[in-house]
């Protein structure tokens, strides 16, 4: 993030693959485990706890992918952090961001594709409601630390961000109400997805201004904790 208003086709190209990539392995871990190998609803410490680690693995590989490319955001929220902070201008973020929805889309479209046969529908969208207050804080608390974790990691000098946030995340969808959403082109993906890890589109609304809010108060709080260096 060195230079914070430069658009490169490669960055956007990295944002809309990674993004895509997470999607298959946030929706896609579900649509197997729960519709082709029959797990039944009323087993969901099963299909979540799969469901953390193939987001956890693929997020590492993703991250150690695109990393150098783009900075691997893969999150709007995440985008928005950095734009506050001042890493990201930002015509460089909408541009992020477009990219990172548009990777979400394409990721659920494959989906549909790919498991055809089990799916009653392209871009089914979901009915489950998770406007609690309980979830709706905790997608704040999940992006506040997800924020947290890569301002620490990246201003910090850590070598092993990618490792910290894919172990992180994996880690979280088992440990919280809302199973860590945290991210809005998820929320906005898992929309348009029937399985258990749907999310009924006012719900995903409340989902994306938790996540936002929680990044946007990391990103001060991190700012002030982890000043960036002045340039030499």
């Amino acid at each position: 993030m060195s230079d914070n208003s430069y658009i490169s086709p490669r960055s956007l190209a990295a944002e809309f693959i990674g993004t895509m990539g997470l999607i298959t392995a946030a929706i896609g871990s579900i649509i197997l485990t729960t519709m082709v190998w029959g797990v039944p609803a009323d087993s969901p410490h099963i299909f979540v706890l799969i469901n953390a680690i193939a987001v956890a693995f693929i997020l590492f590989a993703l991250i150690e992918t695109f990393g150098p490319l783009s900075g691997a955001h893969f999150n709007p929220a995440v985008t928005v952090a950095f734009t506050v902070s001042g890493e990201c201008a930002p015509k460089k973020a909408v541009c992020y961001i477009a990219a990172q929805l548009s990777g979400a889309l394409f990721g659920v479209l494959l989906l549909g594709i790919f498991f055809f046969d089990h799916l009653s529908g392209l871009f089914v969208v979901s009915e489950i409601d998770r406007s609690g207050i309980s979830l709706i804080l905790s997608e704040f608390f999940c992006a506040f630390m997800l924020v947290a974790i890569i301002f620490g990691c990246v201003r910090g000098g850590s070598n092993k961000t990618s490792i910290a946030v894919g172990l992180f995340v994996g880690g979280m969808i088992l440990a919280t109400a809302s199973t860590m959403f945290a991210n809005p082109a998820v929320s906005i993906a898992r929309i348009f997805t029937e399985t258990a890890c749907g999310i009924a589109p006012v719900s995903a609304v409340y989902f994306i201004i938790a996540n936002v809010a929680g990044a946007v108060a990391a990103a001060v709080l991190f700012g002030w904790l982890y000043p960036k260096k002045p340039k030499t």
